[in-house]
C-alpha cells in the first residue's frame, strides 16, 4: 500500500484560494500538498527524496511557470503539470515538448487533474528508480580496470571470443580472463544481462559479429 509519505505534490500558484482548494482536493486522495505563491518559494524549498509531481501555473508574479519549467530542465525535477487560466496552443505546445504531463486550463475537472497527476507520479518514480539504477551500474563500471574497459565493447557487440582477442592483440586465454572478470564486477549472470547493462550505460559498440575468414 502507498501511503501520502512516499509521494508529495507540490502546488505553485499565486491564487491562494486555488492553492487552499487543491491542497484540500489532494488530502481526500490521502496525498501530501505543499503549496507556494511564488516561483522562488519553491525553487528556495529543500525538496524531500521522494517521488513528486509539481501542479505549476503558468502565470506567476515573479517568473512564468513556462519559464520555471526551462530553468529546471536539466534537474532531477518533478513532473510538471500545468495549470492556468489563460491557456493558448503556443504555451501547451512549448510545455509539452519541455516533457510536461499535462497542460490543464481553469477550470478543469478534478478527474483529469487527478489523472495528470497521477501519471505525474508514476512516470517520475519511475525516472528516479532509472537513475539509481544508472548510478549503480556507472560504480560497477568505475571498477573495471583499463583493458577491461577495452573488453567490454567487444564482448556485448557479439564477437566471438577469438575474434574479440584478435581486435586487442592479445590471446584468447587472456580475453576469457578478462571477460570472468567483467561479469564479476558488473555483478552480471549471463551475457544477455551484461548486454542490457552496457545498454544502460549507452557504451558505444563499434565492432558488429562477423563470420571468421
Amino acid at each position: 500500500m502507498v501511503h501520502s509519505q512516499d509521494k508529495i505534490v507540490f502546488i505553485v500558484d499565486d491564487d491562494p484560494r486555488i492553492r487552499e482548494a487543491l491542497s484540500m482536493l489532494l488530502a481526500s486522495f490521502d496525498m501530501r500538498a505543499i503549496t507556494f505563491g511564488s516561483a522562488a518559494e519553491y525553487m528556495a524549498y529543500p525538496k524531500p527524496d521522494v517521488p513528486a509531481c509539481l501542479v505549476l501555473d503558468v502565470e506567476l508574479p515573479d517568473i512564468n511557470g513556462l519559464d520555471l519549467q526551462s530553468r529546471i530542465a536539466e534537474g532531477n525535477h518533478p513532473h510538471i503539470v500545468f495549470i492556468t487560466g489563460h491557456g493558448d496552443i503556443p504555451s501547451s505546445v512549448r510545455a509539452i515538448k519541455t516533457g510536461a504531463v499535462d497542460f490543464l486550463t481553469k477550470p478543469f475537472r478534478e478527474a483529469d487533474l487527478m489523472r495528470a497527476i497521477n501519471v505525474a507520479l508514476a512516470e517520475n518514480r519511475d525516472a528516479r528508480q532509472n537513475r539509481a539504477e544508472l548510478g549503480d551500474l556507472q560504480q560497477r563500471l568505475s571498477r573495471l580496470t583499463p583493458r577491461e574497459r577495452d573488453v567490454l565493447p567487444l564482448v556485448v557487440s557479439g564477437l566471438l571470443n577469438k575474434q574479440a582477442a584478435a581486435e586487442l592483440g592479445i590471446s584468447e586465454i587472456t580475453l576469457q580472463i578478462h571477460r570472468s572478470k567483467i561479469m564479476k564486477k558488473m555483478g552480471a549472470a549471463s551475457l544477455p544481462e551484461l548486454v542490457r547493462m552496457a545498454g544502460t550505460l549507452e557504451i558505444p559498440v563499434t565492432h558488429s559479429r562477423r563470420p571468421q575468414s
